[in-house]
């Protein structure tokens, strides 16, 4: 789709993500404006893996590169747009890490006070200093993310603090998620085949089906993908048919036992006829390491999940080899720097001289 000149635009041209697909979002003239120059995320083909894995039209969408170094930026621009016109001085949020960060620096640019209550010892570290950073108040409590996200619906629904709830059970966060759909069609030209991505709080398999599915009702694309959903082998609720009350992933974003979208993405699979299956942390982190190796894209563990579940489909033969596939990687690498650091290998001591540097590399 096309974007007006008179769409209105960030310096230098850009124009702002909410203003470009306006026509599908719950944003009306009354809506505050409110951008951190989120969306317009690269789409990467994936040659070198694409190769290995015996797959002609691989993808990947490259969310790590929004704002604040995840997708959630994409609902949050929105959630809070509207929470500002509803005269909300609070928003609160549930997380895992991302939503954090996201609600924090929005919350900051909208001038609004952000409360964020998460699992204690479950988060990335990168994602709670974003939080901190951005002058939220965090409280850690014991329990699993779906502890902390029933305290934070309980205190939403207080009357004597004017305070909107901005995790994805917030319909906003979805609308504005939905346009990394848009996007992939727009890059693409069509919709894909297959759209994988991970699944763990499930909003995003969802919203994304939501955004192909309005994209194909206005007839900007004559199809719509296959979903693909893959959690952690330690944290498939969905996927097992019951919650877990003790998930446990390496994948910190999706460690989540009981998703507060699971009918939501079910519906997503089902009408599309996708699927929703389970990765191993190995997979996962294999996926991780080769994106970066061999691809030169850096993205956290949790972002790998959708990508390593295809990896897993094509190995077993059941996925076309001429499909075309996108990938969702849905935050940054950086996000999670201790995974990292346990990933590589120890930086090489030398001499400062040509010859010490070249008996290090074994030159």
């Amino acid at each position: 789709m096309q974007t007006s000149a008179a769409t209105p635009a960030l310096p230098g041209g850009r124009p702002r993500l909410v203003e470009r697909y306006r026509r599908f979002l719950p944003i009306t003239d009354a809506t505050p404006t409110l951008s951190l120059g989120e969306g317009f995320t690269p789409l990467v083909r994936l040659h070198n893996l694409g190769r290995k894995l015996g797959l002609n039209n691989l993808y990947v969408k490259v969310e790590g590169q929004n704002p604040t170094g995840s997708f959630k930026d994409r609902g949050m621009v929105v959630a809070v747009s509207k929470a500002m016109e509803a005269g909300a001085r609070a928003i609160v949020c549930a997380s895992t890490g991302n939503t954090s960060a996201s609600a924090a620096a929005y919350g900051a640019a909208a001038g609004l006070e952000v409360v964020v209550v998460l699992p204690a010892g479950k988060i990335a570290i990168g994602k709670v200093l974003q939080a901190l950073v951005a002058g939220a108040k965090v409280v850690s409590v014991e329990g699993n993310f779906d502890r902390a996200l029933e305290l934070v619906l309980e205190l939403s629904k207080q009357g004597d603090h004017p305070i909107t709830l901005v995790n994805s059970l917030n319909p906003d966060r979805l609308e504005g998620q939905k346009t990394g759909a848009f996007e992939v069609c727009d890059d693409l030209g069509r919709a894909p085949d297959i759209l994988a991505l991970p699944v763990g709080n499930a909003g995003n398999i969802s919203a994304y089906w939501a955004g192909f599915s309005d994209y194909h009702a206005a007839g900007l694309v004559g199809s719509t993908p296959r979903m693909y959903g893959f959690q952690a082998a330690g944290a498939a609720p969905i996927v097992a048919g019951h919650p877990i009350e003790f998930p446990e992933t390496i994948a910190t974003a999706i460690r989540i036992g009981n998703p507060a979208s699971w009918l939501k993405a079910t519906n997503a699979r089902d009408e599309s006829g996708g699927v929703i299956e389970a990765v191993t942390d190995e997979q996962i982190l294999e996926t991780y390491r080769d994106l970066a190796r061999e691809e030169g894209v850096f993205c956290e563990p949790s972002s790998a999940t959708g990508l390593a579940g295809i990896r897993m489909l094509a190995a077993a033969g059941r996925v076309d080899r001429d499909a075309l596939i996108v990938a969702v990687l849905t935050g940054n690498g950086l996000k999670d720097p201790h995974t990292a650091e346990l990933s590589v290998g120890r930086i090489m001591e030398a001499p400062a001289t040509l010859d010490g540097v070249s008996r290090a590399l074994g030159w």
